[in-house]
């Protein structure tokens, strides 16, 4: 198959696919291993219109990059501010402000776009928007 245009079907996605499988290992500079590299480049896009990946929610990816580095709770003061503090935002009793996403966005290593991510705060029916 000539891939002349981009991937628009789910038929034509699966097609790409398994060409993709069959040249994958071409040598880069071959037919074939341009070939791969337009397929993949024609995949990506396809997937990012029609699978995206959503962000984690800001609290559960603070908790896990916490339990990875082997963080406490007290370990993110100076990030969010008291012992107090740290345990309302956790516990979504409190929302993250600006200064709290600087600051764990530098301690923790997290985009500061996952951080500002909306969440439901607990009590609260509606979620909050940074």
């Amino acid at each position: 198959m000539k891939w002349e245009k981009t991937i628009t079907t789910e038929q034509e996605y699966e097609v790409a696919l398994a060409r993709l499988s069959t040249i994958f290992d071409a040598d880069a500079d071959s037919a074939e291993g341009m070939e791969a590299e337009l397929l993949v480049t024609l995949i990506e896009k396809y997937e990012k219109e029609h699978y995206p990946i959503s962000l984690p929610d800001p609290i559960d990816a603070i908790k896990d990059t916490m339990e990875r580095k082997g963080l406490k709770d007290k370990d993110l003061i100076p990030a969010i501010g008291s012992k107090t503090t740290v345990s309302l935002v956790l516990n979504r009793k409190r929302p993250l402000k600006v200064e709290m996403v600087r600051n764990l966005s530098t301690l923790l290593g997290l985009s500061v776009n996952l951080l500002i991510q909306p969440y439901a705060l607990v009590g609260k029916k509606q979620e909050i928007n940074q």
